[in-house]
Protein backbone atom coordinates (compact mmCIF):
# COMPACT_ATOMS: atom_id res chain seq x y z
CA UNK A 1 0.00 0.00 0.00
CA UNK A 2 0.97 3.85 -0.78
CA UNK A 3 1.73 5.97 2.35
CA UNK A 4 0.74 9.34 2.78
CA UNK A 5 4.01 12.09 2.19
CA UNK A 6 4.39 13.27 5.44
CA UNK A 7 4.43 17.40 5.50
CA UNK A 8 6.63 19.36 8.00
CA UNK A 9 6.31 23.65 8.30
CA UNK A 10 9.94 25.07 8.02
CA UNK A 11 8.88 28.74 7.78
CA UNK A 12 6.18 31.07 8.08
CA UNK A 13 5.36 34.65 7.78
CA UNK A 14 2.41 37.16 7.51
CA UNK A 15 2.32 36.97 3.85
CA UNK A 16 4.63 33.57 3.20
CA UNK A 17 4.53 29.52 4.17
CA UNK A 18 7.57 27.58 3.38
CA UNK A 19 6.97 23.18 3.70
CA UNK A 20 8.64 20.30 2.92
CA UNK A 21 7.23 17.11 2.47
CA UNK A 22 9.05 13.32 2.73
CA UNK A 23 7.50 10.24 1.39
CA UNK A 24 8.95 7.10 3.15
CA UNK A 25 8.08 4.98 -0.19
CA UNK A 26 10.02 2.35 -1.95
CA UNK A 27 9.67 3.52 -5.08
CA UNK A 28 9.54 6.57 -7.43
CA UNK A 29 8.07 9.77 -6.52
CA UNK A 30 6.97 11.43 -10.21
CA UNK A 31 5.31 14.49 -8.59
CA UNK A 32 4.79 15.71 -5.54
CA UNK A 33 0.53 17.60 -5.19
CA UNK A 34 -0.11 20.02 -2.27
CA UNK A 35 -3.60 22.24 -2.35
CA UNK A 36 -3.78 24.65 0.12
CA UNK A 37 -7.45 25.89 0.42
CA UNK A 38 -9.08 28.73 3.07
CA UNK A 39 -12.60 29.71 3.66
CA UNK A 40 -12.39 33.67 3.52
CA UNK A 41 -16.10 33.82 4.58
CA UNK A 42 -19.14 31.39 6.42
CA UNK A 43 -19.68 29.68 2.98
CA UNK A 44 -17.02 29.54 0.36
CA UNK A 45 -13.64 27.79 0.20
CA UNK A 46 -10.94 29.27 -1.81
CA UNK A 47 -8.07 27.08 -2.73
CA UNK A 48 -4.75 26.98 -4.72
CA UNK A 49 -3.03 24.22 -6.13
CA UNK A 50 1.13 22.96 -6.66
CA UNK A 51 2.93 20.23 -8.78
CA UNK A 52 6.52 19.83 -7.83
CA UNK A 53 8.35 16.99 -9.51
CA UNK A 54 9.84 14.33 -7.47
CA UNK A 55 13.43 15.38 -7.06
CA UNK A 56 11.93 18.59 -5.03
CA UNK A 57 9.74 18.24 -2.11
CA UNK A 58 10.28 21.79 -0.75
CA UNK A 59 7.37 24.63 -1.47
CA UNK A 60 7.37 28.25 -0.55
CA UNK A 61 4.06 29.41 -0.67
CA UNK A 62 3.77 33.53 -1.34
CA UNK A 63 1.03 35.62 -1.15
CA UNK A 64 -0.97 34.79 1.69
CA UNK A 65 -3.13 36.86 4.05
CA UNK A 66 -1.84 37.36 7.54
CA UNK A 67 -3.38 35.50 10.60
CA UNK A 68 -5.20 33.82 8.57
CA UNK A 69 -5.86 29.62 8.69
CA UNK A 70 -4.97 27.58 5.87
CA UNK A 71 -4.97 24.06 5.50
CA UNK A 72 -2.32 21.92 3.25
CA UNK A 73 -3.21 18.83 1.57
CA UNK A 74 -0.50 16.51 0.15
CA UNK A 75 0.07 13.30 -1.38
CA UNK A 76 2.24 12.17 -3.95
CA UNK A 77 1.75 10.90 -7.93
CA UNK A 78 3.90 7.61 -8.61
CA UNK A 79 3.71 5.05 -11.82
CA UNK A 80 1.41 2.66 -9.54
CA UNK A 81 -1.13 5.21 -8.80
CA UNK A 82 -1.80 8.26 -6.19
CA UNK A 83 -1.09 7.68 -2.82
CA UNK A 84 -3.92 8.88 0.26
CA UNK A 85 -3.26 12.25 1.41
CA UNK A 86 -1.97 13.93 4.42
CA UNK A 87 -3.38 17.18 6.21
CA UNK A 88 -1.97 19.98 8.62
CA UNK A 89 -3.45 23.42 9.76
CA UNK A 90 -1.16 26.09 10.07
CA UNK A 91 -1.81 30.26 10.57
CA UNK A 92 0.04 32.47 9.10
CA UNK A 93 1.54 35.25 11.66
CA UNK A 94 0.31 39.04 12.05
CA UNK A 95 -3.08 40.45 12.43
CA UNK A 96 -5.55 39.49 10.05
CA UNK A 97 -6.69 42.95 7.50
CA UNK A 98 -9.98 44.45 7.46
CA UNK A 99 -12.02 43.45 4.11
CA UNK A 100 -12.99 46.72 2.19
CA UNK A 101 -15.73 48.42 1.99
CA UNK A 102 -17.22 48.41 -1.34
CA UNK A 103 -19.56 50.91 -2.95
CA UNK A 104 -21.16 50.15 -6.43
CA UNK A 105 -23.32 52.65 -8.31
CA UNK A 106 -24.20 52.54 -12.10
CA UNK A 107 -23.77 55.54 -13.80
CA UNK A 108 -25.22 54.77 -17.30
CA UNK A 109 -26.19 51.45 -19.09
CA UNK A 110 -22.83 50.49 -19.68
CA UNK A 111 -20.00 52.16 -17.07
CA UNK A 112 -20.51 51.06 -12.81
CA UNK A 113 -18.81 53.14 -10.41
CA UNK A 114 -17.19 51.36 -7.23
CA UNK A 115 -15.29 53.31 -4.66
CA UNK A 116 -13.98 51.56 -1.80
CA UNK A 117 -11.70 51.65 1.71
CA UNK A 118 -9.15 50.34 2.57
CA UNK A 119 -4.79 50.60 2.35
CA UNK A 120 -2.96 52.36 0.17
CA UNK A 121 0.67 51.13 -2.12
CA UNK A 122 -1.34 48.18 -2.83
CA UNK A 123 -2.82 46.42 -5.83
CA UNK A 124 -6.97 45.55 -5.61
CA UNK A 125 -8.66 43.44 -8.15
CA UNK A 126 -12.22 43.97 -8.51
CA UNK A 127 -14.20 40.97 -9.14
CA UNK A 128 -17.32 40.81 -11.08
CA UNK A 129 -19.96 38.25 -12.44
CA UNK A 130 -23.72 37.80 -13.60
CA UNK A 131 -23.92 34.94 -10.76
CA UNK A 132 -22.95 33.48 -7.45
CA UNK A 133 -21.43 30.78 -9.20
CA UNK A 134 -19.15 32.79 -11.66
CA UNK A 135 -18.47 35.16 -9.42
CA UNK A 136 -16.30 32.26 -7.11
CA UNK A 137 -15.30 30.13 -10.27
CA UNK A 138 -14.96 32.17 -13.30
CA UNK A 139 -15.49 36.27 -12.52
CA UNK A 140 -14.11 38.63 -14.93
CA UNK A 141 -11.87 41.53 -12.94
CA UNK A 142 -10.19 44.53 -13.04
CA UNK A 143 -7.01 45.84 -11.23
CA UNK A 144 -6.16 48.81 -9.97
CA UNK A 145 -3.29 51.21 -7.18
CA UNK A 146 -6.15 53.10 -6.34
CA UNK A 147 -9.79 53.32 -4.57
CA UNK A 148 -12.12 54.12 -7.14
CA UNK A 149 -12.47 52.73 -10.63
CA UNK A 150 -14.73 52.61 -13.20
CA UNK A 151 -16.14 49.60 -14.37
CA UNK A 152 -17.39 48.99 -17.98
CA UNK A 153 -20.21 46.18 -18.42
CA UNK A 154 -22.76 44.92 -20.54
CA UNK A 155 -25.96 46.32 -20.36
CA UNK A 156 -29.29 45.81 -19.28
CA UNK A 157 -27.93 42.93 -16.64
CA UNK A 158 -27.38 42.78 -13.06
CA UNK A 159 -24.42 42.12 -12.10
CA UNK A 160 -22.27 41.01 -8.15
CA UNK A 161 -19.52 42.76 -7.80
CA UNK A 162 -16.62 42.41 -4.65
CA UNK A 163 -12.94 44.00 -4.30
CA UNK A 164 -9.95 42.47 -2.77
CA UNK A 165 -6.29 43.11 -2.56
CA UNK A 166 -4.35 40.81 -4.65
CA UNK A 167 -0.67 42.10 -4.75
CA UNK A 168 1.70 42.18 -2.14
CA UNK A 169 -0.34 39.54 -0.14
CA UNK A 170 -4.17 38.78 -1.21
CA UNK A 171 -6.44 40.27 1.41
CA UNK A 172 -10.20 39.28 2.44
CA UNK A 173 -12.80 40.62 -0.41
CA UNK A 174 -15.36 43.03 0.16
CA UNK A 175 -19.27 41.70 0.93
CA UNK A 176 -20.42 41.29 -2.77
CA UNK A 177 -22.86 44.44 -3.80
CA UNK A 178 -25.54 43.92 -6.37
CA UNK A 179 -26.16 46.24 -9.27
CA UNK A 180 -28.86 46.94 -11.46
CA UNK A 181 -27.76 48.59 -15.05
CA UNK A 182 -29.91 50.88 -16.50
CA UNK A 183 -32.40 49.31 -19.09
CA UNK A 184 -31.42 51.10 -22.61
CA UNK A 185 -35.33 52.79 -22.85
CA UNK A 186 -35.27 54.16 -19.34
CA UNK A 187 -32.41 57.30 -18.35
CA UNK A 188 -32.50 59.78 -15.22
CA UNK A 189 -34.27 62.69 -15.20
CA UNK A 190 -32.09 65.68 -17.14
CA UNK A 191 -30.77 69.10 -16.27
CA UNK A 192 -31.36 69.39 -12.17
CA UNK A 193 -30.61 72.88 -11.40
CA UNK A 194 -31.51 75.31 -8.74
CA UNK A 195 -32.93 78.25 -9.94
CA UNK A 196 -34.08 80.11 -6.75
CA UNK A 197 -32.65 79.53 -3.39
CA UNK A 198 -33.82 81.72 0.06
CA UNK A 199 -33.59 81.14 3.45
CA UNK A 200 -36.40 78.62 3.96
CA UNK A 201 -37.34 77.57 0.55
CA UNK A 202 -36.11 76.35 -2.99
CA UNK A 203 -37.01 75.94 -6.47
CA UNK A 204 -35.83 73.26 -8.95
CA UNK A 205 -36.21 72.77 -12.61
CA UNK A 206 -35.52 69.49 -14.22
CA UNK A 207 -37.22 67.45 -17.66
CA UNK A 208 -37.87 63.74 -18.25
CA UNK A 209 -35.81 61.32 -19.51
CA UNK A 210 -37.55 61.53 -22.39
CA UNK A 211 -37.70 64.42 -25.14
CA UNK A 212 -41.43 64.70 -25.08
CA UNK A 213 -43.35 62.57 -22.76
CA UNK A 214 -46.64 61.96 -24.19
CA UNK A 215 -48.33 60.29 -20.98
CA UNK A 216 -47.61 61.47 -17.03
CA UNK A 217 -44.66 60.80 -14.89
CA UNK A 218 -44.30 60.29 -11.39
CA UNK A 219 -41.20 61.63 -10.06
CA UNK A 220 -39.94 60.85 -6.69
CA UNK A 221 -38.48 64.02 -5.07
CA UNK A 222 -36.03 62.95 -2.10
CA UNK A 223 -34.77 65.75 0.10
CA UNK A 224 -31.85 64.90 2.67
CA UNK A 225 -30.37 67.63 5.84
CA UNK A 226 -26.84 67.14 5.17
CA UNK A 227 -26.42 68.71 9.03
CA UNK A 228 -29.48 67.02 10.53
CA UNK A 229 -29.16 63.70 9.08
CA UNK A 230 -32.83 63.80 8.13
CA UNK A 231 -34.95 62.55 4.99
CA UNK A 232 -38.43 64.33 3.73
CA UNK A 233 -40.27 62.75 0.55
CA UNK A 234 -42.84 63.71 -2.08
CA UNK A 235 -44.04 62.76 -5.31
CA UNK A 236 -44.61 64.97 -8.38
CA UNK A 237 -46.66 64.16 -11.50
CA UNK A 238 -46.91 65.96 -14.73
CA UNK A 239 -46.27 65.27 -18.55
CA UNK A 240 -44.51 68.79 -18.65
CA UNK A 241 -41.27 68.99 -20.96
CA UNK A 242 -40.02 70.97 -17.98
CA UNK A 243 -40.92 70.30 -14.81
CA UNK A 244 -40.42 73.47 -11.59
CA UNK A 245 -40.63 72.16 -8.06
CA UNK A 246 -40.32 73.94 -4.89
CA UNK A 247 -39.27 72.83 -1.78
CA UNK A 248 -40.22 74.35 1.75
CA UNK A 249 -39.53 74.26 5.33
CA UNK A 250 -35.93 74.51 5.03
CA UNK A 251 -33.67 75.82 7.78
CA UNK A 252 -31.80 78.73 7.10
CA UNK A 253 -28.06 78.17 6.41
CA UNK A 254 -28.37 74.53 5.91
CA UNK A 255 -26.76 72.00 3.64
CA UNK A 256 -29.47 69.56 1.42
CA UNK A 257 -29.05 67.05 -1.36
CA UNK A 258 -31.89 67.01 -3.44
CA UNK A 259 -32.83 63.99 -5.85
CA UNK A 260 -34.77 62.94 -8.26
CA UNK A 261 -35.53 60.51 -9.93
CA UNK A 262 -38.96 58.09 -11.70
CA UNK A 263 -40.95 56.70 -9.64
CA UNK A 264 -40.46 52.97 -11.15
CA UNK A 265 -36.58 53.30 -11.35
CA UNK A 266 -33.41 53.62 -9.72
CA UNK A 267 -31.36 56.02 -11.61
CA UNK A 268 -31.51 59.46 -10.31
CA UNK A 269 -30.25 62.94 -10.64
CA UNK A 270 -28.69 64.53 -7.55
CA UNK A 271 -27.69 68.16 -6.73
CA UNK A 272 -26.51 69.71 -3.29
CA UNK A 273 -27.41 73.18 -2.15
CA UNK A 274 -26.84 75.74 1.08
CA UNK A 275 -29.18 77.69 1.79
CA UNK A 276 -29.07 81.60 2.25
CA UNK A 277 -28.23 82.20 5.82
CA UNK A 278 -29.77 84.52 8.38
CA UNK A 279 -28.62 88.53 7.52
CA UNK A 280 -26.35 90.03 9.65
CA UNK A 281 -27.79 92.46 12.61
CA UNK A 282 -27.97 95.78 11.94
CA UNK A 283 -26.70 98.90 13.40
CA UNK A 284 -24.16 97.51 15.47
CA UNK A 285 -22.45 100.43 17.15
CA UNK A 286 -20.28 100.71 21.00
CA UNK A 287 -20.84 103.28 23.64
CA UNK A 288 -17.63 103.49 26.03
CA UNK A 289 -18.60 103.52 29.64
CA UNK A 290 -16.29 104.35 32.59
CA UNK A 291 -14.77 101.08 32.87
CA UNK A 292 -16.76 98.72 30.13
CA UNK A 293 -18.18 99.26 26.59
CA UNK A 294 -21.74 98.57 25.56
CA UNK A 295 -22.28 96.59 22.31
CA UNK A 296 -25.91 97.36 20.42
CA UNK A 297 -27.59 96.54 17.36
CA UNK A 298 -31.14 95.92 15.77
CA UNK A 299 -32.96 92.69 16.47
CA UNK A 300 -32.93 90.60 13.29
CA UNK A 301 -36.99 90.28 14.12
CA UNK A 302 -37.89 93.57 12.58
CA UNK A 303 -35.88 92.40 9.10
CA UNK A 304 -36.26 88.76 9.06
CA UNK A 305 -39.43 87.22 10.60
CA UNK A 306 -37.95 83.90 10.24
CA UNK A 307 -35.87 84.83 13.10
CA UNK A 308 -37.19 83.57 16.43
CA UNK A 309 -35.56 85.81 19.45
CA UNK A 310 -35.19 83.02 21.72
CA UNK A 311 -32.21 82.18 19.50
CA UNK A 312 -30.37 84.68 20.36
CA UNK A 313 -26.68 86.20 19.44
CA UNK A 314 -23.25 85.01 20.36
CA UNK A 315 -20.69 87.45 20.06
CA UNK A 316 -16.68 86.69 19.21
CA UNK A 317 -14.22 89.19 20.04
CA UNK A 318 -10.56 88.85 18.03
CA UNK A 319 -7.89 90.79 19.39
CA UNK A 320 -5.10 92.07 16.80
CA UNK A 321 -2.49 92.36 19.13
CA UNK A 322 -2.35 88.92 20.95
CA UNK A 323 -4.11 87.56 17.85
CA UNK A 324 -6.48 85.35 19.76
CA UNK A 325 -10.20 84.98 18.82
CA UNK A 326 -12.78 84.24 21.34
CA UNK A 327 -16.21 83.69 22.22
CA UNK A 328 -17.55 85.99 24.92
CA UNK A 329 -21.14 85.06 24.99
CA UNK A 330 -24.51 84.53 24.15
CA UNK A 331 -27.32 86.86 24.54
CA UNK A 332 -31.19 87.37 23.86
CA UNK A 333 -31.31 90.96 23.85
CA UNK A 334 -29.80 93.60 21.69
CA UNK A 335 -27.66 94.77 23.92
CA UNK A 336 -23.97 93.09 25.10
CA UNK A 337 -21.35 94.38 28.43
CA UNK A 338 -17.69 93.74 27.53
CA UNK A 339 -15.21 94.23 30.12
CA UNK A 340 -11.65 93.65 31.21
CA UNK A 341 -10.15 95.51 27.75
CA UNK A 342 -6.82 95.99 27.70
CA UNK A 343 -5.06 99.02 26.80
CA UNK A 344 -3.43 99.97 23.52
CA UNK A 345 -5.51 96.89 22.32
CA UNK A 346 -7.37 96.84 18.73
CA UNK A 347 -10.27 94.67 19.05
CA UNK A 348 -12.93 93.14 16.26
CA UNK A 349 -16.39 92.32 17.21
CA UNK A 350 -18.49 89.97 15.79
CA UNK A 351 -21.88 89.74 16.21
CA UNK A 352 -24.38 87.21 14.86
CA UNK A 353 -27.48 85.17 14.82
CA UNK A 354 -26.27 81.84 17.55
CA UNK A 355 -24.69 78.73 15.65
CA UNK A 356 -27.39 75.68 15.91
CA UNK A 357 -26.23 72.36 15.37
CA UNK A 358 -23.11 71.86 16.76
CA UNK A 359 -22.03 75.15 14.82
CA UNK A 360 -23.01 74.06 11.72
CA UNK A 361 -25.82 76.56 11.17
CA UNK A 362 -24.92 80.43 11.91
CA UNK A 363 -25.74 84.10 10.79
CA UNK A 364 -24.16 85.77 9.05
CA UNK A 365 -21.68 88.18 11.02
CA UNK A 366 -21.84 91.66 11.93
CA UNK A 367 -18.16 93.24 12.08
CA UNK A 368 -16.94 96.47 14.36
CA UNK A 369 -13.24 97.61 14.97
CA UNK A 370 -12.78 99.09 18.11
CA UNK A 371 -9.41 100.48 18.58
CA UNK A 372 -10.14 103.67 21.19
CA UNK A 373 -7.97 102.64 23.72
CA UNK A 374 -4.70 103.98 22.35
CA UNK A 375 -1.79 103.67 23.92
CA UNK A 376 -1.07 105.77 27.29
CA UNK A 377 -4.91 105.81 27.64
CA UNK A 378 -6.83 104.36 30.40
CA UNK A 379 -10.38 102.81 30.19
CA UNK A 380 -11.39 105.02 32.10
CA UNK A 381 -10.41 108.40 30.91
CA UNK A 382 -10.90 107.09 27.12
CA UNK A 383 -13.12 109.34 25.14
CA UNK A 384 -16.67 107.89 24.03
CA UNK A 385 -16.79 105.86 20.88
CA UNK A 386 -18.19 107.35 18.09
CA UNK A 387 -21.14 106.31 16.50
CA UNK A 388 -20.56 104.90 12.66
CA UNK A 389 -23.31 106.63 11.84
CA UNK A 390 -21.65 110.63 12.17
CA UNK A 391 -19.76 110.31 8.76
CA UNK A 392 -23.97 109.53 7.43
CA UNK A 393 -24.81 112.43 9.39
CA UNK A 394 -21.85 115.08 9.26
CA UNK A 395 -21.00 114.69 4.98
CA UNK A 396 -24.83 115.83 4.07
CA UNK A 397 -24.75 118.60 6.69
CA UNK A 398 -21.86 119.85 4.90
CA UNK A 399 -22.93 119.58 1.85
CA UNK A 400 -26.45 121.35 2.13
CA UNK A 401 -24.32 124.04 4.08
CA UNK A 402 -21.60 124.29 1.08
CA UNK A 403 -25.30 124.57 -1.81
CA UNK A 404 -26.65 127.55 0.74
CA UNK A 405 -23.72 129.17 0.43
CA UNK A 406 -23.44 128.87 -3.27
CA UNK A 407 -27.41 129.94 -3.54
CA UNK A 408 -26.73 133.18 -1.65
CA UNK A 409 -23.82 133.78 -3.67
CA UNK A 410 -25.97 133.76 -6.95
CA UNK A 411 -29.17 135.93 -4.98
CA UNK A 412 -26.79 138.59 -4.31
CA UNK A 413 -24.62 138.70 -7.89
CA UNK A 414 -28.45 139.07 -9.11
CA UNK A 415 -29.18 141.22 -7.26
CA UNK A 416 -26.28 143.44 -7.70
CA UNK A 417 -26.92 143.01 -11.56
CA UNK A 418 -30.43 143.96 -11.35
CA UNK A 419 -29.36 147.13 -9.28
CA UNK A 420 -26.48 148.55 -11.64
CA UNK A 421 -28.96 147.88 -14.59
CA UNK A 422 -31.74 149.84 -12.48
CA UNK A 423 -29.23 152.58 -11.91
CA UNK A 424 -27.62 152.46 -15.83
CA UNK A 425 -30.78 153.11 -17.41
CA UNK A 426 -31.86 155.67 -14.81
CA UNK A 427 -29.29 157.37 -15.51
CA UNK A 428 -29.15 157.15 -19.64
CA UNK A 429 -32.72 158.53 -19.43
CA UNK A 430 -31.81 161.37 -17.07
CA UNK A 431 -28.75 162.93 -18.58
CA UNK A 432 -28.11 164.23 -21.67
CA UNK A 433 -24.39 164.09 -22.61
CA UNK A 434 -24.71 166.31 -25.72
CA UNK A 435 -26.03 169.36 -23.41
CA UNK A 436 -24.24 168.47 -20.34
CA UNK A 437 -27.40 168.33 -18.13
CA UNK A 438 -29.39 166.00 -16.26
CA UNK A 439 -33.13 166.17 -15.80
CA UNK A 440 -34.78 165.38 -12.71
CA UNK A 441 -38.15 166.05 -12.30
CA UNK A 442 -40.39 166.21 -8.55
CA UNK A 443 -43.74 164.17 -8.76
CA UNK A 444 -46.02 167.13 -8.38
CA UNK A 445 -45.48 167.61 -12.23
CA UNK A 446 -45.21 164.06 -13.76
CA UNK A 447 -47.60 163.87 -16.87
CA UNK A 448 -47.29 167.78 -18.20
CA UNK A 449 -46.34 167.81 -21.07
CA UNK A 450 -43.86 171.23 -19.96
CA UNK A 451 -40.49 169.56 -20.00
CA UNK A 452 -38.52 172.80 -20.50
CA UNK A 453 -38.11 173.58 -17.10
CA UNK A 454 -36.10 171.00 -15.17
CA UNK A 455 -35.17 171.30 -11.68
CA UNK A 456 -31.62 171.19 -11.84
CA UNK A 457 -29.89 172.13 -14.69
CA UNK A 458 -26.36 173.37 -15.29
CA UNK A 459 -24.60 170.02 -15.17
CA UNK A 460 -21.50 169.75 -18.11
CA UNK A 461 -19.82 166.57 -19.05
CA UNK A 462 -16.37 167.54 -17.29
CA UNK A 463 -18.49 167.55 -13.71
CA UNK A 464 -19.14 164.09 -11.61
CA UNK A 465 -22.68 163.13 -11.99
CA UNK A 466 -23.67 162.40 -7.91
CA UNK A 467 -27.27 161.60 -7.14
CA UNK A 468 -27.92 160.57 -3.52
Amino acid sequence: ALVPPSIHIEDKSDSSISLALKSNLDIKVDTYAVDISWVFDTHVEEKRSYRNPGGNSKLKVNNLTAGTFYEIAAWVKTSIGDSPMSFTRVQTLGEKPSPPNLRAKAMNQTAVNCSWTGPKNVIYGVFFATSFLELYKHPKNVTTTSNRIIVTVDSDEQYLFLVRVVSPYQGPPSEYVAVRMIPDNRLPPRHLHAFKIGETAASFKWQPPYDYPNQDLTYAVLVKDSIRKTESHYKVTTRNNTVEYSVTKLEPGGKYTVIVRLANMSKEASITISTVPLAAPEALKIITERDHILLFWKSLRLKDRNFNESRGYEIHMFDSVANTSTCVGNTTDNFFKISNLKVGHNYTFVVQARCVYNGQICGEPAVLLYDELGAGAVPSMSKSVKSTDVAVIVVPVLFLLLIAMGVGFIVLYMRHRRLQNSFTTFANSHYNSRLGSAIFSSGEDLGDDDEDSPMITGFSDDVPMVIA
